[in-house]
């Protein structure tokens, strides 16, 4: 007999990845990028050294890269199997599509009634 753990995730080496050090590692990126947003909202856009419109898509690409940390590392799709990843993430790109899509089309609209 081996003393080899039996559960069936350690035996497919899954979340290895997963050590307390990448999660306290992950948790201050996140931490720095909130902060870093903080500092555009609440000090670089209201005294003028980012313009809001310049403003806007930082939030949005600071955002969706925490939003990339959160779903790889703590609900552990960086440690699926590929199929899986493209399950999800193929549709949420879709949708992304299909939000700038419709964005596009409601300034076509907005213009027509001038």
């Amino acid at each position: 007999m081996s003393s080899e753990p039996t559960d069936a995730h350690a035996e497919h080496g899954e979340h290895e990845g997963m050590t307390k050090k990448r999660i306290v590692a992950i948790f201050l990126y996140l931490l720095g990028i909130t902060v870093v947003e903080f500092i555009i909202a609440l000090w670089l856009v209201p005294t003028g050294y980012i313009p809001i419109q310049y403003a806007n898509p930082i939030y949005i690409v600071l955002t969706l890269f925490k939003a990339f940390l959160i779903v790889a590392y703590f609900m552990h799709l960086k440690f699926e199997k590929i199929g899986l990843a493209l399950a999800i993430i193929v549709p949420i790109l879709f949708i992304i599509g299909l939000i700038l899509v419709l964005t596009n089309e409601s300034h076509y609209w907005v213009d027509l009634r001038v």
